[in-house]
């Protein structure tokens, strides 16, 4: 007779095996593959054959790691997302320690700087993300990732402008919001139509080089800073 009181035993569950080293580097040659050919080509211009390729990898190995090519791309899209948000959300808190509240400028430079910072530090892998979210932002298939990846801290920098114009409409304070990122997107990805329009002048290095990005940094804070102040207070 079974005794039903007692429980009955309990297999213990196979742990789960942690990537091998080699795993891990495929996967992040996947990944960085992905990105620079999504930047380069756009979604439907990047193959997952072309990727893996450029990852030295074996095709499965693409849909074992990462899925379908829609799941491959919103991997990538999210790999980055992260440490741009706490880079802009550690500024954000710092501005919010303060005595003063923060201003629309000191607000704005919170938002730009870190993804101007990371775009124009000359890792081209950052410039290939920068070009993946100006893609991302500018299709609205891929407004799920947005909400997802970018949204959130969004909303955080949105609340601290609403604070600074409290007479403002939200869907005002939205489209100045979009125009200043738009424009941060531009710029992070156009630098080299600025040189090309910009008279040349002078001589030597810095002449050819042109402004670097913490300069171009700087007037493009003011630019959205105006362009905000003129669209909520008037």
């Amino acid at each position: 007779m079974t005794d039903l009181s007692s429980p009955a035993p309990t297999r213990e569950r196979p742990r789960r095996r942690a990537p091998s080293r080699r795993a891990l580097a495929t996967n992040a040659a996947i990944l960085d593959a992905a990105e620079r050919l999504f930047a380069e080509r756009g979604y439907e211009g990047a193959s997952v054959r072309d990727i893996a390729s450029a990852a030295g990898a074996q095709i499965a190995s693409v849909g074992f790691h990462h899925g379908s090519k829609a799941e491959l791309f919103s991997r990538v899209v999210e790999r980055r997302a992260a440490h741009l948000s706490d880079l802009r959300l550690k500024a954000l808190t710092d501005l919010r320690a303060a005595p003063a509240p923060p201003t629309l400028g000191a607000l704005l430079s919170a938002f730009l700087r870190p993804y101007l910072g990371l775009a124009g530090g000359g890792d081209p892998q950052w410039l290939a993300y920068a070009r993946l979210v100006a893609m991302v932002s500018a299709d609205q298939r891929w407004h799920a990732i947005s909400e997802r990846c970018f949204d959130p801290t969004v909303a955080e920098f949105l609340a601290e402008v609403a604070a600074l114009f409290p007479k403002a409409e939200p869907r005002a304070i939205s489209t100045a919001f979009v125009f200043s990122v738009a424009a941060m997107l531009s710029l992070s990805t156009s630098q080299w139509r600025i040189e090309a329009l910009a008279p040349r002048t002078g001589s030597g290095a810095g002449a050819a080089q042109g402004a670097s990005m913490e300069i171009l940094a700087d007037d493009l804070v003011r630019f959205c800073e105006a362009g905000m102040r003129a669209a909520l207070e008037g």
